[in-house]
Order: structure tokens, then C-alpha cells, then sequence
């Protein structure tokens, strides 16, 4: 394919996108509601043709030696399509941010100064493996009032090209106009480059996977960048933490899905609490088939595990494996994961109130725990709906985005005849 082909694929849809968000501006609620409650149902009358096209990402993944763990998030089945179907049906429910009042300010002259909501755009997602974000990211796109251009990864190309179909055969019977949503079907690099410098008609570029490619988007883009952070996520173990609790919330932050980015990849245990537990709470994660990479002492008590390096406490497993380390006190557990963490999600486990507030002032991370599963950061579970990503910056938007991060600001000035003097 040549460079102009190329070119060809991304403006053509980039300018019907941004068509598009301006016939969006002026969708209402229901309009948008009706839309999405289309494409739930279209998602259950097209399920099977779903399943056929993943099962072909699937087959071609494991031809590939593509990992269980990014089978795994590629792998749908009617009970995902049916929590696709759900979270739609949830997200209908949610409060629509676009046109709420955040400011209103009456001035001397008579002018009155509003601060509403409005939609961001065009919301560019570039993502990995996960077909469900295509659906999430259209559908909270939709909601919000934004168009948004889809560029998923190879890896589940067949997948995302049935779900953008079955959108827009949704949409057909609908008010909102169809290049609302967008697929960018060429999945080479080159494509993907394209999109990082589409200003002319992107408003923010989004991705979604891991690590490198995150740092790829964030170092070469030129259209604004909303960065979704990989999950090197800690739990910490202090000296007063319940045995029982410990053991409750590390294996459910570590196996209840390892392979998304909120489950637990790194262990810390303050040295007394090592004493008194941590050879049994070791044999309980061996048990529960977790690999375990530590440092000395922890070595020294548990011959299965593997001697840990500087690289493994900075590692994203998205696997069975973590890596655990003693330290001496809370503030070298604070220091440890301000040096490794990718400021996702982190846990405290302890009985000390002040201990716990110690730590989650400290820890510079979008979503911080005490005694609670590092899994809860999501978009779902904090009440946002299916969210579009979980943010690890600062500027505009931080841990789940749901959906008033799909949104900006706009100042609406009504006078009757003021001029300024």
C-alpha cells in the first residue's frame, strides 16, 4: 500500500469524523440514549457473527505465539458480549455531563458569564488487543457528544472491524449520523503515525495498551494526548495488617484477572509482619499458582521463588508473577513504589489509621487503597460506567475516565448591547 493510499484512509475519515462532531454538538440526551440503546441491542442480534470474526483474531493470535494474557483480553463470548450489552444499558442511565453549569458569574455591566460543559470533539483511540474498547470507546464518545476514530491493533482487527459494523448498523436507524464513529482499518505503523499528527482534525488522541506503546504516542504525537498509564500496581503489607485480610486482598488483586492493568504486579511487606507471616503467606500465593520473583529474604525463606532485579520491580507481568520485596518501614514502602510505580493504582494494608493516611498522601498514583483490591479502578466500579481509559497524568483528567473527562469547557457571554470601555 503507498504512503498516498495511506493518507488517503486517515484524512477522508478524520474529515468526516469532524464533520460529524459538529452535528453531534447539537444532539439531546434522548437522542443520544436511543442511539446507545440501539447498539445494545444490535450487539446481541449480531452476537454470533462476533464470536466468528474474534475466533479468527484468535486462530491467527495462536499461529502468531501471541500470549495467553493478550489472548485473553482479545477472547470474547456471549457473556462479554452481554456485559458489552449491559454497561451500554448502565451508561444510558448516567447522568449526561454535556451542557452542565460549572460557573455563572453576572457582572457589574449586566453581562452574564456561563461555564458549561461541552463535547470534546473528535476523540481519537488507539488501542491494543481489547475489542470490548471499541465499544466503549464509541459508546461514551457517543454519549458525550463526540465523534471519535477507532484504530485498534492487528491482533484483534477482524473483531473491531464486526463491531464497528454492528454500530453503524445501529446508528442506521438513529438520529446521530454514522461517521460519528470511525475505524481506521489499516492497522500498519504507518497508520498510526499518521494519526499522531492529525490536528487538522483530531482534538485529543487517546491509547490504550501497554507500556511502549503509550511512551510511543506520548513522544511522537502532536495532537494533544489524554495518557493512559500501564499498571505496575503495589500492595503494601504493614506491621499491624491482618493476616487474613492481607492474604483476602492480594490474591484477589493478583488472579482475579491478571491481565489487565489495575491487578497487583508488585508485593512489599514490612520486615517484622515477614517474620511473623511471610513464609506462610508465600506458600499461600505458590498455592494459588503464582510466580514469585524476590529479593533476598525472600529467597532465603522461600526457595521457589527467582532472585528479583532492578527490571522486575519496574516490570507490568499481566501474568501470573510478582514480584515481592521486604522493606524496613512505611516510608521505604513510599519510596519503592514512587520509584516503580507507573502512578496507576496502590494499596495499604494495615490497622493504623495514620499509617494509611501516611501512605496514600505520599503515593503519587491516580487511585490509592486502604485495605481494598487494587481491581476496583474502574470505570465501572466507581460509577462512571464502562470508562474510555484510566488516566495516569494530571493535567485534565486522572484515574478512570468516564464520562465528564470526554469533555471540555465553554464560555457562553450574554449581554444586551455592553461594550467595553
Amino acid at each position: 500500500m503507498t504512503k498516498a493510499i495511506i493518507d488517503s484512509e486517515v484524512q477522508a475519515k478524520g474529515k468526516l469524523a469532524k464533520k460529524a462532531s459538529y452535528i453531534m454538538n447539537v444532539k439531546t440526551t434522548a437522542e443520544k440514549n436511543e442511539a446507545l440503546l440501539k447498539i445494545a441491542e444490535q450487539l446481541i442480534i449480531d452476537k454470533d457473527v462476533i464470536l466468528s470474526a474474534n475466533e479468527q483474531d484468535l486462530v491467527v493470535g495462536k499461529q502468531n505465539n501471541i500470549p495467553d494474557s493478550t489472548l485473553d483480553r482479545i477472547m470474547l463470548n456471549e457473556s462479554r458480549i452481554e456485559l458489552m450489552a449491559k454497561a451500554i444499558h448502565d451508561l444510558v442511565q448516567l447522568h449526561d455531563p454535556v451542557g452542565e453549569l460549572l460557573e455563572s458569574t453576572t457582572k457589574e455591566n449586566g453581562l452574564l458569564i456561563e461555564k458549561r460543559r461541552v463535547p470534546l470533539g473528535v476523540i481519537g483511540m488507539i488501542y491494543e488487543a481489547r475489542p470490548n474498547v471499541t465499544i466503549d470507546a464509541a459508546t461514551l464518545s457517543l454519549k458525550t457528544g463526540n465523534a471519535v476514530i477507532l484504530r485498534g491493533s492487528s491482533s484483534a482487527k477482524h473483531s473491531n472491524k464486526v463491531l464497528v459494523d454492528t454500530i453503524h448498523r445501529a446508528l442506521h436507524n438513529t438520529t446521530l449520523p454514522l461517521d460519528a464513529v470511525q475505524l481506521i482499518e489499516d492497522t500498519r505503523h504507518e497508520t498510526a503515525k499518521e494519526l499522531f499528527h492529525l490536528k487538522e482534525y483530531l482534538d485529543v488522541l487517546i491509547p490504550r495498551g501497554g507500556k511502549n506503546l503509550i511512551d510511543l504516542v506520548v513522544k511522537e504525537a502532536t495532537v494533544p494526548v489524554l495518557e493512559t498509564g500501564a499498571g505496575n500496581c503495589h500492595v503494601y503489607v504493614d506491621t499491624t495488617a491482618n493476616y487474613t485480610m492481607a492474604l483476602k486482598i492480594i490474591l484477589n488483586a493478583k488472579i482475579q484477572r491478571p491481565s489487565v492493568c489495575n491487578a497487583a504486579e508488585s508485593l512489599l511487606i514490612q520486615q517484622d509482619w515477614f517474620e511473623r507471616n511471610g513464609k506462610q503467606l508465600l506458600q499461600h500465593l505458590h498455592e494459588a499458582n503464582i510466580h514469585i520473583i524476590g529479593d533476598s529474604k525472600v529467597c532465603e525463606v522461600f526457595p521457589h521463588a527467582t532472585v528479583a532485579s532492578e527490571e522486575d520491580y519496574a516490570t507490568e507481568y499481566l501474568s501470573l508473577t510478582i514480584s515481592v520485596k521486604v522493606v524496613e518501614n512505611l516510608y521505604e514502602a513510599i519510596n519503592h513504589v514512587n520509584t516503580y510505580s507507573t502512578n496507576h493504582s496502590e494499596s495499604i494494608i494495615t490497622e493504623d489509621p495514620i499509617a494509611a493516611q501516611t501512605f496514600l498522601t505520599s503515593v503519587d498514583s491516580a487511585a490509592v487503597y486502604h485495605n481494598a483490591s487494587t481491581r476496583f479502578t474502574d470505570g465501572f466500579e466507581f460509577g462512571y460506567g464502562a470508562e474510555i481509559g484510566i488516566s495516569t497524568q494530571k493535567l485534565h483528567a486522572r484515574g478512570p475516565m468516564g464520562l465528564p473527562a470526554l469533555t471540555s469547557a465553554k464560555y457562553f457571554v450574554y449581554g444586551n448591547g455592553q461594550v467595553r470601555e
